[in-house]
């Protein structure tokens, strides 16, 4: 290449800073001052292009005191390949909680990349795995990037991706992947010719794409919802083929991995080091106990792979707070109506019948009929519509002719499994007619259908559930709130939400279930964040993953789930990191006589509840919920003939089942106790707050900080002409008045309400340092500040006199360029780092007595103490101009240091440069640039 990364150049009338993709032919520009957007590409055989000198400023156009400070923010502000320890910061729309960078830090200290991320709900793990994404990429580690998610999640991951982190990915699901293919070569994989990608788990797996993806994969692979993925031991279904993927994908040593989940044990210790053992092959042999002082050996090698918080580890982290709303949790309680309590009654009696029945020693129809009798119970405390579509719905037998694939199919459509290849399904309604033989057949659809009319007959009025509920909802729009209803059926979701639209004036209310793509369900909640008074109703394919804190803030749990940890879920929906209100509140709704209800609350719910309220975090149960649930309902399906069938339910007679709840308690309190050593073990004590605050400082430094943004943007709109009203929770910016040209740089805003940090209210803007209004703004300001013919409030000089200083004092505001050159073997990787320093000197260039740095932070907030005339002030400059030479050799010095103390904070960060045959220089682009020189001059004596 004939000029180097970082060298200035001239051609088309302006100059261009080179940019790390040029080649010999092929210079790949952006505008000195300018924007991503703006960069462009020169042929160098039919265009001139030629080196280049950044000019010193013009003496006759000087400026004010706040000149130096609007254009040294301006300039900081608009860099994308900054200096600093991190090469991707300057890059991503999201600034960074503290605690955030930890998982970065240790990222960058291992090589290949193997972490799992396992942070609490809500914490922001996604913007954790995705930063260390960013900066392997801007690193020029990794060129290709593939996030392996379930399909719901696609999307979500994709806007993440653009949005905060200006990566464009693919989505490679069912729906796209025929697309995408027909633009590949012959040969060509869809992975060869997409750098980035996000890929459907489910999609994927199957044996003849999963080959294809190993074969051609991505070299940085982030899998999230990863315990989906782990070993059970069991070599069958879904879970055992999602594991085969990614152990696949594990097995090239060489290959970066990114494992993300907030449930990493998932109740199964051999699920945990499966996750494990994906990350260093050696964890094969750990010991079974990891505590104890002869174990702390690997306690430290684990610890260097993964990373495992509670809130309460990071809500007050080194100088940062993080808000996370406060969590009002409620139990609102219904009794069922006469006539619904006699059709319970009814039908619990045929539950009874039907799993009592020996069914002539065959084995296979009773686990039918267990499941159909357990799916029934379920469907008809969830709501009448549900119960008559499960009614007269056949029982799911297809595919089955064992007792083990009936248990398989029972457990998919009656539980709520977290992980099951089948999730999307989940909210359908089962069947309970399991059809039997001759005469039996039409006598037991005869019952069913009878009670299927009892049911229809229940909707509305007789629903006693449905009613309150209504009223419940109403108490949430009064108080401010905007509610999700969960509930576990599509026929539920619909109906609770027609009764609701009828039944509230004035509030829009959508329902979202499995009956809707993806798409349509993000689409659907979109529209409805729109009304001012809102509803969501919706099932559970809405409860992991997608984040809906900016639009909702409360929880009707109208189903309980019958396992806790998708309770835990459904909350997380709206309690996290970025919810927009104070406070949110949750729901817990359930039956004082339905014995359905009671036994879940009793055993699951609130044991769950009571743990995280200790610990700070969820530990799932430690069995398998479905034999959780199948024992104790044993205890209420099969009791003796002794009961009466029409004995009145009461909601905690435990005495059918205590002794499987006790057991059960037992082990929850063990693993809890287990969790609790984990988690003091993984709360991340191998990164030292010093180390990730010390690396802090110097990001800050580089790019400035979210305080940097805020500052700069309202001195610099006020300055031109706008008003900025501070509001308690945002600030509101009129810029009318302010030049037609600055309201076109920002995207044509005359007035905006904004914030500078998370969370943000509807219709606020949040502005990061790569906001289109931020970004506009810096350019603008840059760019009228560095043409000899703009009119822009900040200028390259001035001249002051002020209290704050003794005597003469120069501040220089430059702009060092560097070529960082990684070596693997004998293949260099270019990167261009833009750093922008002040540099003071006392006394005249000829004899500069150059001072601390502190110093000039403190010039920049020097007031002018009186006025100095134009041509006086004109004359000052030009001595400095002309006798500028004087000072070039210390200029140069200033950026061979600073280039060597990038290389050491480049360095520092990724120890793992370690990494056999990797080298890096750092080559200053000489000489430097001068964007201004600013003398302060001493009061003169009264």
């Amino acid at each position: 290449m004939t000029f180097a990364v970082g060298s200035l150049v001239k051609a088309r009338d302006r100059e261009w800073v080179v940019l790390p993709e040029s080649t010999d032919e092929m210079l790949i520009l952006r505008p000195l001052g300018g924007t991503e957007d703006e960069v462009t590409g020169i042929y160098i055989p039919l265009e001139k292009v030629e080196p280049a000198q950044f000019d010193l400023p013009d003496p006759t156009q000087p400026g004010d005191n706040r000149s130096c400070r609007l254009l040294r923010d301006a300039v900081r502000l608009g860099f994308r390949s900054s200096a600093g320890p991190f090469r991707s910061f300057a890059k991503i729309a999201v600034e960074p909680r503290p605690y955030q960078l930890v998982p970065l830090l240790m990222a960058l200290k291992l090589d290949p990349v193997r972490i799992l991320i396992a942070d609490d709900v809500g914490i922001g793990k996604t913007v954790e795995a995705c930063l260390i994404a960013r900066e392997l990429l801007d690193r020029g580690e990794v060129e290709r990037l593939a996030i392996l998610c379930p399909p719901h999640l696609a999307e979500q991951w994709q806007r993440e991706l653009l949005e905060k982190f200006h990566i464009e990915a693919e989505l490679v699901l069912p729906s796209t992947a025929t697309r995408l293919e027909r633009n590949c070569r012959l040969g060509q994989s869809l992975f060869d010719l997409y750098p980035y990608v996000i890929v459907s788990t489910d999609f994927i797996k199957s044996e003849h794409r999963r080959e294809e993806f190993l074969r051609t994969c991505p070299e940085l692979v982030i899998v999230d919802e990863a315990h989906t993925c782990a070993s059970t031991g069991e070599g069958r279904g879904g879970r055992h083929q999602r594991h085969q993927l990614i152990s696949g994908l594990a097995a090239n040593l060489d290959r970066h991995l990114i494992l993300v989940t907030a449930t990493p044990h998932s109740g199964k210790e051999e699920a945990f080091r499966s996750l494990l053992r994906l990350l260093n092959p050696t964890f094969t042999n750990l010991p079974e106990d990891l505590t104890g002082k002869e174990n702390e050996q690997y306690r430290r090698q684990v610890a260097a792979h993964l990373v495992q918080r509670r809130r309460g580890d990071i809500q007050h982290y080194l100088d940062a707070d993080t808000p996370f709303p406060v969590r009002e949790d409620k139990e609102e309680t219904y009794t069922l109506s006469s006539d619904y309590k006699k059709l319970f009654e009814k039908v619990l009696k045929y539950a009874r019948e039907t799993v009592q029945d020996p069914a002539e020693g065959n084995r296979f129809r009773q686990r039918v009929r267990w499941w159909s009798a357990l799916a029934l119970l379920r469907s008809l405390a969830s709501s009448p519509a549900a119960a008559v579509a499960t009614l007269r719905n056949r029982a799911d037998t297809t595919g089955t002719d064992t007792p083990e694939a009936a248990d398989e199919v029972g457990r998919r459509t009656v539980l709520d499994l977290m992980d099951d290849e089948a999730a999307e399904g989940v909210d359908v309604p089962p069947g309970s007619d399991i059809g039997e033989v001759a005469t039996d057949e039409q006598k037991n659809r005869d019952r069913l259908l009878r009670m299927a009319r009892e049911a229809e007959g229940l909707k509305g009025k007789k629903d006693a559930k449905l009613q309150k509920a209504i009223d419940l909802v109403k108490t949430f729009l009064k108080d401010g709130f905007q509610p999700i209803v969960f509930c576990r059926f599509i026929q539920t979701a619909e109906y609770v939400a027609e009764h609701l639209r009828n039944a509230l004036k004035g509030v829009e209310v959508a329902a979202v279930t499995g009956n809707l793509p993806p798409k349509e369900r993000e689409a659907r909640v979109l529209q409805l964040a729109e009304a001012q008074k809102r509803v969501l109703v919706c099932t559970d394919c809405l409860s992991e993953g997608i984040n809906l804190q900016e639009d909702f803030n409360a929880i009707l749990h109208y189903d309980l789930s019958w396992n806790p940890t998708r309770h835990e879920q459904r909350e997380g929906r709206v309690d996290r990191y970025g919810q927009a209100n104070d406070k949110v509140r949750v729901l817990t709704y359930y039956g004082t006589d339905n014995q359905v209800d009671g036994i879940v609350l009793d055993v699951l719910i609130r044991k769950h509840r009571t743990i995280r309220s200790s610990l700070g975090i969820s530990v799932p149960v430690p069995v398998d919920t479905d034999q959780v649930v199948e024992a104790i309902f044993e205890g209420l399906l099969l009791r003796g003939q002794s009961h009466n069938d029409s004995e009145q339910l009461t909601l905690f007679d435990d005495s059918f089942y205590k002794p499987q709840k006790d057991q059960l308690f037992k082990q929850w309190e063990a693993a809890q106790d287990r969790e609790k050593r984990s988690r003091t073990m993984f709360a991340q004590e191998t990164i030292k707050v010093e180390e990730v605050a010390q690396e802090l400082r110097a990001v800050r430094s580089a790019i400035g900080s979210g305080v940097d943004v805020e500052s700069f943007t309202q001195e610099a709109l006020k300055i031109y002409g706008g008003t900025v009203q501070a509001e308690r929770k945002g600030i509101i910016f009129n810029l009318k008045e302010t030049p037609k040209p600055l309201q076109e740089a920002i995207g044509g805003h005359e007035q905006f309400q904004a914030r500078f940090e998370l969370p943000v209210q509807d219709s606020q803007l949040y502005l990061s340092r790569t906001h289109p209004v931020v970004e506009g703004l810096a350019t603008y300001v840059m760019d009228s500040a560095l043409d000899a013919l703009g009119n822009g409030v900040a200028k390259r000089c001035g001249v002051i006199r002020t209290r704050q200083v003794e005597r003469r004092t120069t501040l220089l505001l430059m702009r060092f360029r560097y070529h960082i050159l990684t070596k693997r073997g004998e293949m260099e990787h270019p990167l261009l780092a833009e750093d922008c320093q002040l540099l003071v000197f006392a006394g005249s260039p000829q004899n500069a007595e150059w001072l601390d740095s502190g110093m000039a932070e403190e010039l920049l907030q020097a007031r002018s103490d009186a006025n100095i005339g134009a041509d006086q002030a004109r004359d000052f400059l030009q001595k400095v101009i002309d006798n500028f030479d004087h000072l070039r050799p210390h200029l140069e010095r200033v950026a061979e240091s600073r280039g060597q103390e990038l290389l050491d904070a480049h360095r520092r960060v990724r120890t793992a440069a370690r990494m056999k045959g990797v080298s890096y220089r750092v080559e200053p682009q000489l000489p430097p640039d001068v964007l201004g020189i600013f003398i302060y001059l001493p009061s003169l004596p009264s």
